[in-house]
């Protein structure tokens, strides 16, 4: 090995990148401070409200265990030096992921099925439709080897997984989310809360790609 190759430095480490994936970890853990916490603390009628009659009581506490799980595991699928000084620990992470995804979206079914109005059932349906296919997609990617399409649904997966801390910022701090009566807000909220970023997400992936896509000479 030469003497340049020895003293190159680890190109793996992005700043900017590990300064974003914490702000992510920072924000999905006030999240489940302020919002999931308060399940496990106050399991009683009260707390859960029309969540405490089965079987939505048992959705709500699947969908926010394995929500849980997913969200927290997620940021480190998109850490490069896991992935190669520790691969077997990337691909455990990974699976974990897509499990609990697999259960968090499971129990947001079984919410969707057994709520009113119908239009937030379907809303709610169609952000369970959206982390299923994502994330399936992801899964399908890596069974076929092919790296770099796994990674970009990997994104889109956690963009949606993310989509319930979205939404509560959305009630919480949009600038529109104390003009508006509350059911209208709700069913606006649960659409953009992951189509928005989606939208977003997906632009910047296909403007990366074509970033690195050479046009053929004539």
């Amino acid at each position: 090995m030469s003497s340049t190759a020895a003293v190159s430095p680890d190109r793996s480490f992005h700043p900017i990148k590990a300064a974003a994936l914490a702000v992510v970890v920072l924000v999905a853990l006030g999240f489940v401070i302020k919002y999931v916490l308060h399940y496990y603390f106050n399991y009683n009628a009260g707390a859960f409200a029309d969540f405490w009659p089965q079987p939505r009581r048992s959705g709500i506490l699947l969908h926010i265990s394995a929500g849980t799980v997913a969200l927290l595991l997620g940021p480190w699928q998109f850490s490069r030096r896991l992935r190669q000084r520790h691969l077997q620990w990337h691909r455990v992470i990974g699976r974990s992921y897509l499990i609990a995804v697999l259960l968090a979206a499971t129990g947001a079914f079984l919410l969707a099925f057994t709520t009113r109005p119908w239009a937030w059932q379907f809303g709610l349906f169609g952000l369970a439709l959206a982390w299923v296919s994502t994330s399936g997609m992801a899964y399908y990617a890596i069974k076929r080897r092919q790296i770099q399409l796994h990674r970009e649904w990997m994104v889109r997966s956690y963009v949606v997984t993310f989509a319930f801390v979205t939404f509560r910022l959305f009630d919480d701090m949009g600038p529109t989310s104390h003009l508006m009566p509350e059911m209208d807000r709700a069913l606006t909220f649960i659409w953009a809360c992951w189509a928005l970023p989606l939208l977003v997400t997906e632009v910047v992936l296909q403007l990366r790609r074509m970033r690195h896509t050479h046009a053929p000479l004539r």
